[in-house]
């Protein structure tokens, strides 16, 4: 028996082979370094008794079908039409790649692991001398834990992302699968398995998140016996025939410190190893975008006197959206002709560009270039460039272009470039407003392609990844982007929410986040300047309103909301984003804490009215027990006149211990619902 472990901060894996395809035999918090591998090996094997074949099949890296295995196998492959059961022996394995193969069939398996941070990436590759149909391949299959009675994943819709689900393990397949050709709304490529009472700030749990964008399957599988496995791949029967196959990269988390300890590695990955960032030097501008204020109606005049009243209120980056090209005064034309109208841009885009930058903000521009109106120039010229069937069902009035065809990206990239190219333009809004009409992972492919040759020639432009709001999140596109629009809901109750389950693996630093009209465009609801205003500086702070429609109050508190927000960017970008376990379920509250530790915010959010008349005491997390801080209530003047009492964190600063902040916790003062209080801390 061979053995090896890869450790990354807070977890270890054990990997074993007999001369067969390795098994994970320990996944978890650190071993010791000194760990004798041997008796991990001899610990984890099984008995067999009555009514069961002699030998258990092995859980490998890619359990085989061949091997009387009863849980999904990790490899589903046609050759000819007839099914292949491969038997793959081990050749070859050095701690980072393990190389397994079937001379008889002429497959080879190839698993690579490596350590990013907190977080090792996992991923299978899978050849063969002669074509095959692959109808499914796993990433590195992993143990689920034994002394867990849940499996937390999400779902989601449009204006309702990263919906928390939470289903019992039970023998047999707990399966999630998104085949929209993209990450999606319904079904993020995201799962956290935690054990039995672990809560965000405590316990042990394990995560994984599949960055792949084109569509994604989950099997958490619990064989009759009690062991259980996972897997991560690729939406089923997406790939075409072939001899040569990737999975997406599986990042792995393990914790003992709640959820928050694989959040804080996910956010950490993304944010410090994964992303590119074309200004890392400069400090992440506040955003401006003008969809919500003017929607297809252009006007220099208008966008002008907008751009003025936005800079006013401390904008650093003006976006113009959806409605600058091809004849584009609806949803329903011009996709795909991407050149600038000249019926509301006589002049080009440059005078606006300049308007904007004297004012001192960057310029960025909208764009969906993986889709197309049928009435536009190029479906007329190129129907056959549009994926899917002719009488497809549309999707707001769109198809999507077949982005596998290299012509299909060299006519797109020559259009984006030919804008980029001869504009000063710092950032691209990306948008992806449809399901592919047909699950086709060679669609992924294409996408990922054309951003690396854009990324390559115009390094200095950051790239958002929207998709309908969130239905294009994941640490593949993050490859090639910088932020993500996270929801098109503006409306503050609602990105509370989402924005805090959504911490599980977005940090702040990505995480778009705007200050909506008063009377939200997608909820009908109205919210105080206030609630709107702090709820967006929780993450990359934003506006996206008519900034005119401000009350001189309004524009008040939006001012000095974004004044903090920009004296605090420099460490709280870089911040870990804590969830804070509260025992007031109408109140949703993180903490969020410098990478030194030397101060944090909390951010406590009325959600609805509570069930007792007073709060509850708040717990805070991840401090110093010993250190003592200074903790004041930064925005203490929103206390509502029935809040009569003069508790001490309304009246000024106090100095706490981190074991009292974590112990005792904080007493916030009473409010209505749809209020968010703020507490700033400092370590003296």
């Amino acid at each position: 028996m061979q053995s090896w472990r890869i450790d990354a901060p807070g977890q270890t894996l054990v990997l074993a082979s007999d001369g067969r395809t390795p098994v994970a035999v320990y996944w978890g918090p650190s071993l010791p370094e000194d760990q004798d591998l041997g008796a991990i090996c001899d610990a984890a094997k099984r008995d067999v008794t009555g009514g069961m074949i002699d030998s258990l099949p092995e859980l490998s890296l890619c359990p085989e079908e061949g091997d009387s295995f009863q849980g999904q196998p990790g490899i589903k492959a046609y050759r000819d039409g007839a099914p292949m059961y491969p038997r793959f022996a081990f050749v070859s394995g050095n701690g980072g790649e393990f190389v397994c193969r079937d001379a008889e069939l002429g497959l080879t398996l190839t698993f690579r692991f490596e350590v990013q941070g907190a977080v090792i990436a996992a991923s299978t590759s899978l050849t063969s001398d002669r074509e095959i149909t692959l109808h499914h391949l796993a990433a590195p299959a992993m143990p689920g834990p034994q002394f867990a009675d849940e499996i937390l994943d999400f779902s989601g819709r449009w204006i309702g992302e990263f919906q928390m689900e939470r289903a019992p393990w039970r023998v047999g397949t707990h399966m999630r699968e998104a085949r929209g050709g993209r990450s999606g709304h319904e079904t993020p490529p995201i799962a956290y398995f935690p054990e039995t009472g672990a809560t965000s700030t405590r316990g042990i749990v394990f995560a994984m998140h599949y960055g792949w964008s084109g569509g994604h399957v989950m099997y958490a599988d619990e064989q009759p016996d009690g062991r259980r496995q996972i897997q991560f791949g690729h939406a089923t029967g997406t790939r075409a025939a072939g001899t040569e196959f990737e999975t997406g990269t599986l990042y792995l988390a393990a914790s003992e410190t709640g959820l928050n300890g694989c959040a804080v590695a996910f956010q950490r990955h993304l944010r410090d190893a994964l992303i590119t960032w074309p200004h890392p030097d400069r400090p992440r501008p506040v955003h401006y975008n003008c969809w919500e204020a003017i929607y297809f109606d252009h006007d220099f005049a208008e966008l002008a006197a907008i751009a003025d009243r936005a800079a006013a209120l401390g904008a650093e980056r003006f976006v113009l959206d959806d409605g600058w090209f091809g004849k584009r005064d609806d949803d329903t034309s011009s996709l795909g002709d991407w050149d600038i109208d000249p019926r509301k841009w006589p002049d080009g885009l440059t005078p606006l560009i300049d308007h904007v930058q004297a004012l001192g903000m960057v310029f960025g521009l909208w764009f969906e270039p993986e889709m197309v109106n049928m009435d536009s120039d190029l479906a007329r010229a190129h129907p056959d460039w549009i994926l899917g069937r002719a009488d497809q069902v549309e999707g707001r009035q769109q198809r999507v272009l077949d982005l596998s065809n290299p012509e299909v990206r060299s006519y797109l990239y020559d259009k984006i470039a030919a804008v980029l190219s001869t504009h000063d333009i710092d950032y691209i809004k990306w948008d992806h407003n449809r399901l592919l009409p047909v699950a086709d992972a060679a669609q992924g492919d294409g996408i990922y392609a054309l951003l690396a040759r854009l990324r390559a020639d115009f390094p200095q432009v950051e790239i958002e990844s929207c998709a309908s709001g969130g239905g294009r999140i994941d640490a593949g596109i993050l490859q090639h982007t910088q932020r993500v629009w996270l929801s098109d809901s503006n409306d503050a109750l609602e990105r509370l929410r989402i924005q805090h389950d959504a911490a599980l693996m977005l940090p702040a630093a990505v995480t778009g986040s705007h200050v909506g009209p008063r009377h939200c465009h997608t909820s009908g609801r109205v919210h105080d300047i206030r609630f709107r205003a702090w709820v967006a500086a929780q993450r990359h702070m934003g506006f996206e309103m008519d900034p005119r429609e401000l009350t001189d109050d309004e524009a008040e508190v939006l001012t000095r909301v974004t004044a903090w927000w920009k004296a605090n960017r420099d460490w709280r970008m870089g911040a870990d984003i804590l969830r804070l376990d509260s025992a007031d379920p109408s109140v949703i509250a993180e903490q969020q804490l410098a990478a030194d530790g030397t101060q944090f915010v909390v951010f406590a959010g009325k959600a609805a009215s509570g069930k007792q008349n007073m709060p509850r005491p708040l717990r805070l997390t991840a401090l110093e027990a010993e250190a003592r801080y200074k903790v004041a209530l930064i925005n203490r003047d929103e206390a509502n006149h029935l809040s009569r009492i003069s508790i001490p964190l309304k009246e000024g600063p106090m100095v706490l211990t981190g074991q009292q902040l974590m112990q005792q916790g904080l007493i916030l003062p009473w409010s209505f619902p749809d209020r968010l209080w703020v507490v700033e801390g400092t370590k003296i």
